[in-house]
């Protein structure tokens, strides 16, 4: 069944910054190597990007429930559109630009993506209705998929082969680009106030942090979440060794490697839907963790390249799963005024769980092998299993209907 032509808008909006957002995945590193050859400057800009993202993610959330998420969505797009141009311009007028710049463009992109990401998944349920959030949700994150992991990438590597400010120029193109389908939405998607006055923006964050600590499910799913986010980054954190010193593939074969494991993220966008309404959300999320667990406890038992793909392949297909089923049930439970908020401190947890997890990811590989932090992170599935398992099972026994 059509979603309709509001969520088409949408989903082409997230689909043009996705493209974007892949392209950028690599020409800014490339640009980075092109203007130093320090390894703390280079490693210092996921590091920037990450920090202005934990800064402003709490008060971006009270923001998205304030304003018309519709505006939010194609001014930040926009806003990215023009730094990428004259970032570009800088380039092509100075020759490479300097590292300082980067380190602000980069920063503030990491801030405006914060904005955008959060007023797409608050506007989602306003565009399609409560039963098709499963299904819009797996269609999202399958052209997200292809745009991040297999035309993106590539593309900005091509381009930045040509001229180095090519891909920076086309990545602010595809920004503009999903401005357009933005602004073309039809009417206003502005969440109704709890009261006149709006109270301080302090105050509207921690009322949206309550509200979630108050929700024993959701409450339950944001720690899970950032438990999930400390399992994967442990052994993603260095999985570029891994493959190096334990499989013996070179860049070529790491990036084939990447390539495989996203194939099995399209197929879990493309089964979610079914699976979710076949076997319910409890069955469901509480499998996709089980089956992460095993696929890392696999790849730590194993040196066979191939194989080690098959099994991340397995664990992608996890976490598209269990993405899919968290935003969805998030977004069918939180009341359309706190939903930006709501998102604002799921996404911190998610975030800090990424920063804890790199660390021990590092951590566990030096006191330990390479092999160690996928073993870790199979044993925090099993945990995040265990608590996720009675607490969906208990809302789905209380709730009449899913549908």
């Amino acid at each position: 069944m059509p979603l309709g032509r509001e969520y088409r808008k949408l989903w082409a909006g997230n689909a043009a910054s996705n493209s974007g957002d892949g392209i950028n995945f690599v020409a800014i590193p490339l640009l980075a190597t092109a203007l130093t050859s320090d390894p703390v400057l280079i490693a210092g800009l996921s590091m920037a990007y990450t920090a202005a993202k934990l800064m402003v993610v709490l008060p971006i959330g009270a923001f998205v429930d304030r304003l018309d998420r519709k505006t939010i969505l194609w001014i930040a797009n926009l806003s990215r559109s023009i730094l990428l141009i004259a970032l570009a311009v800088v380039v092509v007028v100075s020759g490479a630009g300097s590292i300082a710049a980067l380190y602000v463009v980069f920063s503030l992109i990491g801030i405006l993506e914060t904005a955008a990401d959060n007023s797409a998944l608050s506007i989602l349920p306003s565009v399609v209705g409560s039963k098709d959030l499963d299904k819009a949700n797996s269609q999202i994150t399958a052209t997200q998929l292809i745009a991040d992991e297999f035309i993106g990438p590539p593309t900005g590597g091509l381009l930045f082969a040509a001229a180095v400010s090519l891909p920076i120029a086309i990545t602010g193109s595809a920004y503009a680009a999903a401005a357009l389908f933005f602004l073309g939405m039809t009417g206003t998607f502005r969440a109704k106030p709890r009261t006149k006055q709006p109270p301080s923006l302090r105050r509207e964050v921690f009322e949206g942090g309550a509200w979630l600590v108050r929700h024993k499910l959701l409450r339950s799913l944001a720690i899970v979440s950032g438990l999930v986010s400390i399992a994967y980054m442990m052994p993603f954190s260095i999985l570029v060794l891994f493959a190096e010193d334990v499989l013996g593939l070179g860049s070529a074969g790491y990036g084939l490697l990447l390539s495989v494991s996203a194939l099995g993220g399209l197929l879990g966008s493309a089964i979610a839907s079914r699976l979710r309404r076949k076997f319910g959300y409890a069955a469901m999320t509480t499998g996709s963790l089980c089956l992460g667990s095993v696929s890392l406890f696999a790849i730590y038992l194993t040196d066979i390249p191939w194989l080690v793909a098959a099994l991340l392949a397995v664990y992608i297909l996890h976490a598209v799963l269990f993405g899919i089923c968290v935003s969805s049930l998030r977004q069918r439970l939180v009341p359309d005024e706190l939903r930006g908020r709501v998102n604002a401190v799921t996404k911190l947890f998610g975030l800090a769980g990424l920063t804890i997890g790199a660390g021990l990811g590092g951590i566990l590989a030096t006191v330990g092998s390479l092999a160690t932090p996928f073993l870790a992170g199979a044993l925090v599935f099993i945990v995040c299993a265990l608590v996720v398992w009675p607490s969906l099972r208990n809302w789905e026994n209380r709730s009449s209907s899913l549908e």
